[in-house]
């Protein structure tokens, strides 16, 4: 039987969550996955840079409530192993990083998603980032916020989710893979190897034209320069889509050559058979 890892997925405590934690754990239990990583949304980059966010809405993860709620999970339940994460979105405003780091020292999660989810004040969720803008212009600026949040001043485990403006792209051609882009994605996953940090594959690619984010020519780029280090992750924000799309997703990355997923514990990489 398959070991079933879904690192990056989020409960009710983060803002767009849809189902408390209990449900999801059941859903898990469900699924017989051997790993569940939660990575709840702590955005202080909405904080710092005064982003709006679904008129007024709570901004991001209280972790006063989420960490205690998810560390008594881990300590009684004996079937999933639970991990305890974070999502922290990336912005070049210094003054996030004080609040990350002092984040990570209060409540220590046991893995970090370094995500980008935003251009200037806006997220790409809302289409704006697009606005005025052709794909080489609009996916170059994103990419160079990826390439920036990897010199990120505090830790983080995995790279979250590349890509993410294709899946709301006003493109017609929304792969992000092509000539324009080439020396900014080796860049990146040249760094992404060297620094040993693991490349999230993310089976929540709805709208942007593909089975999985980052685009699979990129992953087989990331192979080609000899990366290894790969999570998957429905970012699943609802029981229903927990482990979403995971053997066809293994079946492509088997299929370029990878062995195993990585999942990232406290510290220690534990590698997953695929």
């Amino acid at each position: 039987m398959d070991i079933l890892t879904d690192v990056h997925t989020h409960t009710a405590f983060s803002p767009d969550g849809q189902d408390d934690i209990d449900t999801m754990l059941a859903r898990a239990k469900e699924l017989r996955l051997a790993w569940w990583g939660i990575a709840e949304h702590i955005d202080y980059d909405y904080l710092t840079d005064n982003i709006p966010f679904d008129d007024g809405a709570a901004q991001f993860t209280d972790p006063e409530a989420y960490f205690p709620a998810a560390r008594a999970l881990q300590q009684s339940e004996k079937e999933v192993h639970i991990l305890a994460g974070a999502e922290l979105g990336f912005t070049r405003n210094r003054a996030v990083v004080p609040l990350y780091r002092n984040l990570i020292a209060r409540y220590r999660p046991d893995f970090i998603v370094n995500s980008v989810h935003t251009q200037g004040t806006q997220d790409y969720y809302y289409r704006t980032p697009f606005r005025g803008k052709d794909k080489k212009t609009a996916y170059g600026e994103y990419l160079a916020l990826v390439r920036e949040s990897l010199d990120a001043d505090y830790p983080y485990d995995i790279v979250g989710h590349i890509g993410y403006p294709a899946r709301y792209a006003p493109y017609a051609d929304k792969s992000m893979d092509g000539a324009d882009f080439i020396g900014a994605l080796d860049d990146i996953l040249t760094t992404i190897i060297v620094r040993g940090k693991i490349l999230e594959v993310n089976t929540s690619a709805a709208g942007a034209d593909a089975p999985f984010l980052p685009f699979p020519p990129i992953v087989r780029r990331y192979f080609a320069l000899g990366g290894r280090e790969i999570s998957i992750a429905s970012d699943a924000h609802g029981a229903r889509r927990l482990a979403d799309k995971r053997q066809e997703t293994a079946a492509i990355l088997k299929e370029i050559g990878f062995a195993f997923v990585t999942v990232p514990c406290r510290g220690e990489k534990i590698r997953v058979e695929l």
